[in-house]
């Protein structure tokens, strides 16, 4: 899909306050990982091709709000508004209270919910009053059981307009969730490797028919 470009979109990130800090963002990372390994994943956030990858799968003209899974500090969150997400179609879906509070202070305007990602539909089920366009995830989900990692995509996929994307990035070599799989009806892309990232990383898009 090739990225879209509107007039908005630099204003839009040009009122992201305050700028993000590449080391101070990685050091904060790098303590949440120590203390919840399994909840954060990840030991530095996503590079900025990686998350640009990610947000070119989500269309800035369907209707309805983007949730993302995971921010974490907001690679993905800037990356999206960016590519045309208006801050206020965004529902940050952030376990980590240190992370939510400055998710809120870097991107006014967008929906900051402290909850738990892995159960979307109770998260989100307050804020979300139409389908969602899209669902972008930075989740570690080869922590959890497969069994679990479908049960978020299929939710998800019921939050979300027919044919909406579901965006998972993964270090591994092989796709987080199956792609193809008796227990799902959904169709799995993934993207070139990012090599580009510390680690390298691949994208892969979840539809369902």
């Amino acid at each position: 899909m090739p990225p879209l470009r509107r007039s908005s979109a630099k204003a839009q990130t040009a009122k992201l306050t305050p700028r993000r800090d590449p080391l101070e963002d990685e050091a904060r990372f790098l303590r949440s990982w120590f203390e919840r390994p399994l909840v954060t994943g990840a030991v530095t956030p996503s590079g900025k091709m990686l998350a640009r990858t990610m947000a070119a799968y989500v269309d800035p003209r369907r209707d309805g709000p983007v949730v993302e899974l995971g921010p974490g500090t907001g690679p993905v969150t800037e990356a999206l508004i960016r590519r045309g997400i208006a801050p206020k179609r965004l529902i940050l879906v952030e376990f980590n209270p240190d992370f939510c509070a400055l998710l809120r202070r870097r991107f006014p305007g967008v929906t900051v919910v402290r909850g738990d990602a892995y159960d979307i539909r109770r998260s989100v089920a307050d804020i979300l009053s139409e389908p969602a366009a899209a669902t972008v995830s930075s989740l570690p989900l080869f922590t959890k059981p497969l069994e679990q990692r479908l049960d978020l995509l299929n939710t998800a996929h019921d939050l979300m307009h027919p044919g909406a994307p579901f965006v998972q990035f993964t270090y591994a070599v092989v796709p987080p969730i199956p792609a193809r799989c008796a227990a799902g009806s959904y169709t799995a892309s993934g993207s070139n490797r990012v090599w580009l990232n510390l680690p390298p990383a691949r994208v892969w898009v979840y539809r369902r028919p």
